[in-house]
């Protein structure tokens, strides 16, 4: 059976927030207890509303910031602050906006070439010049490109440079957090269908963060449904799309548009507010909205089992087992 590369347990992140002048602090919840695992060649995407947790997920990550609690381990092995600066070389990220991410006074070589001045020192110039170069083909750009500054591409150029940059240090995982959300729709495809063929090159691991499900359904091999910081739906992309369990991932699945005119599809219109993620309610957080909820979501809490295709919900829309 293959290794993960990558692999979460009980994963937290915590934040302490004022309460002014006369108020108490409060303890928001970013992240509550979640587990994952990134194997080399497959792709694990996160989904839900702004606000769930992913983009703190993906932080913790690509260890920007330290989990408060639970562990990250790479190769198998823990992810500790005191080897950040070497193990950062492992994880990299794609950010979501390509014309926020690169420095525009600096030209496309001198961006490219700059992960290897910091992380291998050892390398010469001719060296790096002669990476950064095969890496602008790789990623479907020309040569002449090495010499322009980032105001001269289209967001799709400069997102495939973004692309280049995060591959220089050769890592073995990358976090792409909403990558194609800022292009348009025409651009959309060829940088995913750029992105599927480096992960077949180079058996990346990637895990996309994105609240577009149209965009999953192309590239997940597992998704992970996320809500005010818990996951609340795990499994692989068949089961999640075709037969959702848990009844925020059902009303998310239903607002997906489709390419056919005629298909028939129910919109599910959730009620009510949105809970405040500094104050959670008891027992399921989904409650709040939930069709379906009964006196026993306002007391206990469900959570996922270790089944391939879990939901964290006592009375599942697909008759599973509940937790």
């Amino acid at each position: 059976m293959m290794e993960p590369v990558m692999k979460a347990t009980a994963l937290e992140r915590h934040y302490h927030v004022s309460g002014g002048l006369l108020g108490q602090s409060r303890t928001l919840k970013a992240v509550g207890g979640v587990d994952f695992a990134l194997y080399p060649g497959k792709t694990l995407a996160v989904v839900g509303e702004s606000g769930c947790g992913k983009s703190t997920l993906a932080r913790m990550v690509t260890m920007i910031e330290e989990p408060t609690n639970g562990s990250l381990t790479l190769d198998g092995k823990p992810i500790v602050p005191e080897d950040w600066a070497l193990l950062r070389q492992s994880v990299q990220i794609v950010f979501q906006d390509p014309y926020g991410s690169l420095n525009p006074r600096h030209r496309i070589g001198a961006i490219l070439e700059e992960p290897l001045k910091i992380n291998r020192p050892e390398m010469g110039r001719e060296e790096r010049t002669a990476k950064a170069r095969e890496m602008l083909g790789l990623v479907g750009l020309r040569p002449e490109h090495f010499d322009r500054y980032p105001h001269m591409f289209s967001g799709g150029q400069r997102q495939r440079i973004a692309i280049a940059r995060a591959l220089m240090l050769e890592p073995k995982v990358v976090v792409l957090d909403e990558p194609v959300s800022a292009l348009d729709l025409s651009i959309q495809s060829s940088i995913l269908n750029l992105l599927v063929d480096l992960q077949e090159r180079l058996k990346l691991a990637y895990l996309f963060i994105s609240h577009d499900l149209s965009v999953v359904r192309h590239v997940a091999d597992e998704v992970i449904v996320m809500y005010l910081g818990r996951a609340v739906e795990k499994g692989s992309r068949e089961a999640v799309f075709s037969a959702p369990s848990h009844p925020y991932a059902k009303a998310l699945l239903s607002a997906t548009p489709q390419a056919d005119p005629d298909a028939k599809k129910a919109r599910i219109q959730l009620k009510g507010e949105l809970p405040s993620p500094l104050a959670v309610p008891d027992g399921c957080p989904f409650a709040p909205r939930c069709w379906k909820v009964q006196q026993k979501c306002r007391s206990e809490r469900p959570e996922l089992t270790a089944d391939e295709h879990s939901a964290a919900c006592f009375f599942p829309e697909s008759g599973e087992t509940s937790t």
